[in-house]
């Protein structure tokens, strides 16, 4: 929920406490009425009558601010409406565990192998591995080992994994973070030119009108040349007698 202030801004409200109606001790308050609207700087006993004539609560929702911000609201309504939010917001929510792999300088390469294995499965799985080296003794003054070994452990899984935190050594522990691989989406095809395609197939039909243009005028010029001939016919019959 929002609150409009005078400058336009808007302030979002904190539900970890409230101060509702009576327990608000302020003498005076900036009120937000029920409509939303800002009443300005009233007297508590004014905003409480307010409140109560609309029938509903006056609610200190910011009282780090001098006078503090009090509205007039249906708590309880808020309250179920804020823990209803809430709820689908941790629904929503996207949790990403974290696994842990722990080794120590001196460990072998064969138990190594077991401790990367288990990182792959938790990798492929969508998790994220933490793997942590622990020096004991006279082993921090070789850090370089520990080094070496998590390079190895991430170049092993990088067909899996990206680094999502370098080694890092704090103290007698050198720790390294790998996060899964999101996979890439495709790339689209290109589409076949269908226009290329439709003007070589519109060219023929050209042709065919143009043929078909021709072969009518032809015919006419046919028709033409056969009226005359009957006319020199008649012409002639029309002589001999």
């Amino acid at each position: 929920m929002s609150t409009s202030y005078p400058d336009g801004k808007e302030s979002t409200i904190s539900t970890s406490e409230f101060r509702v109606n009576t327990a608000i001790r302020e003498p005076v308050v900036r009120l937000i009425g029920p409509d939303g609207n800002n009443l300005g700087e009233v007297p508590i006993d004014k905003a409480l009558a307010i409140a109560t004539e609309a029938d509903l609560d006056l609610v200190e929702v910011s009282p780090n601010v001098s006078p503090p911000v009090c509205r007039v609201m249906d708590y309880g309504k808020f309250l179920y409406e804020k823990t209803k939010k809430e709820r689908e917001a941790r629904k929503t929510q996207v949790k990403i565990e974290i696994k842990e792999i722990r080794l120590r300088p001196k460990t072998n390469e064969h138990h190594r192998s077991f401790k990367t294995r288990d990182a792959r499965k938790w990798l492929l799985a969508g998790m994220k591995v933490k793997v942590t080296i622990r020096f004991r003794g006279r082993e921090i003054t070789y850090p370089e080992i520990a080094l070496n070994d998590l390079k190895e452990i991430a170049e092993e899984l990088a067909d899996v994994s990206v680094i999502e935190q370098k080694p890092n050594l704090e103290g007698r522990v050198m720790t390294m973070v790998l996060g899964p691989v999101t996979a890439a989406k495709p790339k689209k095809k290109a589409a076949p030119a269908v226009a290329s395609s439709g003007s070589a197939a519109a060219k023929p039909t050209k042709v065919k009108v143009k043929a078909e243009a021709k072969s009518e005028a032809e015919v006419d010029d046919e028709m033409e040349a056969e009226i005359e001939v009957e006319a020199v016919i008649e012409a002639d019959s029309e002589t001999e007698e």
